[in-house]
């Protein structure tokens, strides 16, 4: 620029047009680059050679103080046109609803002597930027200049602060005056098609632009693309993105969001990579949608190779890659990037902040989230749920809850947050307590919350409380997504009521392999094994879900109660070479219990000897209460020591061998592991028993004094034994 500057004061004035021309193009290049130095020495320059009050100079030097917000040099620049400039005002007023001084902004309109469809458009664009929206209408009605910009300007306007059906009639009323729309139009209707959901209207505008000859415009294809993403057709898209002459980056990162929205992610990531220019945006979608679909090494790896093409994250992509992090639990890295963030200067924002705490989090360290949170000044409900998810999930369920109740505000995320901690620590009279202090505040549970308390009754088997819950399910409109089908198919069977639990599965519009393995589960702890082998059957047929692991072994469950124990072993050893999944140790247990169950007692110690790593205590206490069925001493009494010699600290296996003993009539061997149970502080460990009050449950252990009435409890225990009359 400065050799510029020289190459200017340096010739002589030949040509004065010439020489304006080149004043005003480097007045320009300062006022875009935003260079005030240079252009106060042009400035000084164009003063000494007289020609500063040049009115298109003069113009270009008060869009230069005005976009650096020099108001005195502007103010003096006013000063020097004599009298009114019309376009002297119109910068003044695009600067001040720039800055947000609307105010100023009105002042210097009204004060007009006369205006021009530039300053009617500038004052309707201020209140829109501003938000006030009935007064722009007001202004746009009296503008008399309604033309193609200012009808644009006011549609565009009204689509940015939500109000699209508003924009779309002032379109139509845009038609009927017979005013051309431009692009800029179409792309600003078609959005707001988009925010309506109204497809119908939109394929209607397609005509319209075909008709106007804009189908080969960029942006407006762009904004197709866009529209028919949203209206699930990826074929149409697809199309418009073939058939179009160019594309700059913005189709581009439209097409590739197609492919995301699709879920393939192959292909998007094939777009992506044949892209001849990428933005941050197209990066940014890139990253986030690996690490949302499970791929964080995969986004973090991706964000690598962005920062090394020398491209600025924005705050969406480092939100994304601190989620990523989150998920890989890596501390180290995420600390790293915390760093780099807050010498950014951005760690004050809303998003950052809320994915920096659940990093931490996430990361076991609730401390330097806690940090994060208290940092935050201008905390929203975001920051807030963050915070208490990260005490819940770290079982700081004590601060959560002191959290949860100092929120200014609490939404359905708060109070699904507190519930699904008390959930996940097995607080099952908490999750009740915390659900109905939801629904007496107002709150309307969403399906995420329905799903955490029915998993609280699935815990305690309360189908009362459940069959409450799906009624209040049906009252609220809650739709039946495939978590809270599966959550309701869970709460019945593991209540005992399998029929209702197979019909709400039969009713469920889409079923996952979770969906699928609740119902096989239920159907086969319930005693219904037959029906539990046909369910498994069925869904290999008419379904492409693969089994996992905890449905293959409610299959080798139900094998083993129904006595099918060769189709049990046709599974088990199937389970590597056809379902491609390596036998875990509770599938063995499983398999020993089968065999034991059906009295094949040696084949059962053969297949424990035989497996491929230590076996579970479990699968010997299979055993050894098969060798109590069928009264095998000689196996019990080596399947005793093995189970002792594996669980020195429990008391199962003494209590099935001295069980065993006292079939036999061996009580001196009963009295000798007693007698050892003893020796080793061993109990025999007691049931459980609860009872549902106003839908609070209490539970109770044989000699518990933890409850807080167990002194009135035993009290009328005691009254009740003393009235109880012994029949002679």
């Amino acid at each position: 620029m400065t050799s510029n500057l020289i190459v200017v004061a340096s010739n002589p004035i030949k040509s004065f047009n010439v020489y304006v021309e080149k004043c005003l193009n480097l007045l320009k290049s300062f006022t875009t680059q935003n260079s005030l130095t240079q252009g106060r020495i042009l400035h000084g320059h164009l003063l000494k050679n007289g020609v500063s009050k040049d009115r298109f100079i003069a113009i270009k030097l008060l869009i230069l103080y005005l976009d650096c917000r020099r108001s005195w040099e502007a103010n003096e620049i006013v000063k020097e046109f004599k009298g009114f400039d019309i376009v002297a005002h119109n910068c003044l007023i695009a600067a001040n609803v720039k800055y947000g001084n609307l105010k100023a902004a009105c002042k210097l309109f009204d004060e007009m002597p006369e205006r021009n469809e530039v300053s009617w458009t500038a004052i309707i664009s201020g209140f829109l930027k501003n938000g006030r929206v009935d007064e722009s209408i007001c202004y746009f009605e009296r503008n008399p200049y309604q033309n193609v910009v200012s009808w644009t300007a006011m549609i565009s306007g009204l689509v940015q602060n939500g109000y699209s059906f508003e924009a779309w009639r002032i379109f139509l009323r845009l038609l009927e005056s017979k005013v051309k729309p431009n692009r800029v139009t179409f792309t600003s209707v078609i959005k707001a098609c988009v925010e309506l959901k109204d497809f119908w209207l939109g394929m209607n505008i397609l005509g319209l632009i075909v008709k106007s000859g804009y189908e080969s415009d960029v942006s407006v294809s762009n904004s197709l693309i866009t529209l028919f993403l949203r209206m699930g057709e990826a074929d149409l898209a697809r199309k418009v993105f073939t058939q179009m002459e160019k594309r700059d980056v913005i189709s581009w990162t439209a097409i590739l969001d197609v492919y995301m929205e699709m879920g393939d992610l192959r292909k998007a990531r094939r777009i992506f990579d044949e892209m001849p220019e990428r933005n941050e945006v197209s990066w940014s979608a890139m990253i986030a949608r690996y690490s949302q679909s499970g791929y964080p090494e995969e986004a973090l790896k991706l964000f690598h190779q962005m920062v090394q093409d020398g491209l600025k994250p924005n705050i969406s992509c480092l939100s994304s890659v601190l989620s990523g992090l989150a998920s890989l639990v890596a501390l180290q890295a995420g600390r790293s990037l915390h760093a780099h963030i807050v010498k950014t200067g951005i760690e004050e924002d809303i998003f950052i902040c809320s994915a920096l705490i659940d990093l931490y989090c996430k990361c076991g360290e609730t401390k330097d989230g806690r940090q994060v949170f208290d940092s935050v000044e201008g905390k929203n409900v975001v920051s807030w749920n963050s915070m208490i998810s990260g005490y819940s999930l770290n079982g700081h369920m004590e601060e959560a809850k002191e959290l949860f109740d100092n929120m200014p505000k609490q939404n359905c995320v708060s109070w699904s947050a507190i519930i699904a901690g008390y959930l996940e620590y097995k607080q099952f009279d908490k999750v009740f307590e915390v659900f109905n202090e939801m629904l007496l505040a107002g709150e309307i549970p969403n399906s995420s919350t329905f799903s955490s308390v029915l998993c609280a009754c699935a815990g305690i088997t309360s189908l009362e409380t459940g069959k409450i819950l799906h009624g209040k399910i049906i009252k609220f409109g809650v739709q039946y997504e495939v978590f809270l089908g599966t959550a309701l198919t869970d709460m019945y069977a593991k209540s005992g009521d399998i029929g209702s639990s197979r019909e709400v599965f039969n009713s469920m519009p889409e079923k996952n392999e979770i969906s699928w393995t609740v119902m096989i589960q239920g159907l086969a702890e319930s005693g219904f094994a037959e029906e539990s082998l046909l369910l498994f059957e069925e869904m290999e047929r008419t379904s492409s879900i693969a089994p996992n692991e905890l449905m293959l072994l409610s299959v080798l469950f139900a094998c083993s109660h129904s006595g099918l124990v060769d189709k049990g072993l046709r599974y088990f050893n199937s389970m590597e070479t056809v379902y491609g999944i390596m036998p875990k140790g509770r599938h063995y247990t499983c398999m020993v219990d089968m065999l034991s169950r059906s009295g094949r007692l040696f084949e059962a110690e053969e297949f424990i000897c035989s497996m491929p790593f230590e076996p579970e205590s479990n699968a010997w206490a299979a055993l050894l209460s098969g060798c109590k069925t069928y009264k095998n001493e000689e196996i019990a009494e080596r399947t005793a020591k093995k189970l002792l010699e594996l669980a020195e600290k429990n008391s199962a296996g003494y209590v099935l061998l001295s069980n065993i003993y006292a079939s036999a009539g061996r009580w001196i061997d009963v009295t000798n592991i007693r007698k050892k149970m003893k020796e080793k502080g061993l109990k025999k460990s007691g049931g459980c028993s609860w009872v549902e009050v106003r839908n609070l449950v209490h539970s109770f252990y044989s000699d518990d004094g933890t409850h807080s009435h167990s002194v009135e409890i035993y009290e009328i225990l005691e009254l009740l034994r003393s009235e109880m009359v012994v029949p002679r």
